[in-house]
């Protein structure tokens, strides 16, 4: 007598086990192939295999009252993004392409973290540096749990998204980022957040690095550094790492591609 196999692990990384067979054939999800112009090249892109990574928009780094802005920073480059992250990340939720939020959400005791790191903006020692409370709120910073660490209001969050907590400018070091992706059949990778040409640029390297399929979708990202710093961001993703989109584009070419499959 048959009896049925139930599903076991994550899919498409998932096996159909009972107490005789295991089926390890790790059958593919339905195609879901979008033709996406970017500044360099036309991309065939299967939605099926792709998820978004949004990165740091958080009220450390992008409200008038987290750190960046305590410390003297002007956040409004970095608030640019929030209108394009809210339009496009519903339409790729109903594609079920993964939303991920990778963001800094470090130990309270700062254990895994260096003194170069913590330098980085606190270099006197005596300053508002990580993990310490900010003045105006007593939320520490970028500690996992705070109100500084958390992702900022103006971002619509949905129960299925993803949390990745990361503790570098990397989300791919000494965090399960690569982990979620292979389980979930992920190659190909969008990125939008802050900061363009720190967090964002550095997750997107190790990802190509890695082997996955890169593209910044400009728009959804941004950084309070100097313009230079953006302008060298998207010639070196463009020259090196991956290719170059905007929110627009990729809405018209998932619009164009549900209108093919009905």
């Amino acid at each position: 007598m048959n009896r049925p196999l139930r599903t076991l692990g994550v899919l498409p990384n998932a096996w159909a086990v009972n107490e005789a067979i295991a089926d390890i054939t790790r059958p593919s999800l339905p195609h879901q192939v979008i033709t996406l112009t970017t500044e360099s090249k036309t991309l065939r892109i299967d939605l099926a295999k792709a998820a978004i990574l949004v990165i740091d928009m958080q009220n450390d780094f992008c409200h008038p009252e987290g750190w960046l802005a305590h410390i003297g920073v002007d956040v409004a480059p970095a608030r640019k993004p929030i209108a394009p992250i809210n339009t496009l990340l519903p339409q790729f939720r109903a594609a079920k392409v993964p939303v991920i939020w990778v963001n800094w959400g470090n130990r309270p005791d700062l254990l895994n973290i260096s003194a170069g790191l913590r330098h980085v903006y606190n270099p006197t020692g005596v300053g508002v540096g990580l993990g310490d409370p900010l003045p105006n709120r007593g939320a520490k910073v970028l500690t996992l749990g705070s109100w500084a660490a958390a992702i900022i209001d103006e971002l619509d969050q949905n129960p299925s998204d993803i949390y990745v907590d990361k503790y570098r400018m990397s989300g791919f070091w000494d965090t399960p980022l690569d982990s979620i992706l292979r389980n979930l059949g992920k190659t190909t990778l969008f990125f939008g957040g802050v900061n363009i040409d720190q967090c964002v640029m550095a997750t997107l390297q190790d990802a190509n690095f890695l082997g996955y399929d890169c593209i910044l979708v400009k728009d959804c990202a941004a950084t309070t550094s100097p313009e230079y710093c953006l302008q060298a961001t998207l010639y070196n993703v463009n020259q090196c790492f991956g290719f170059v989109t905007d929110s627009q584009a990729i809405l018209e070419a998932m619009q164009l591609g549900d209108k093919r499959h009905n």
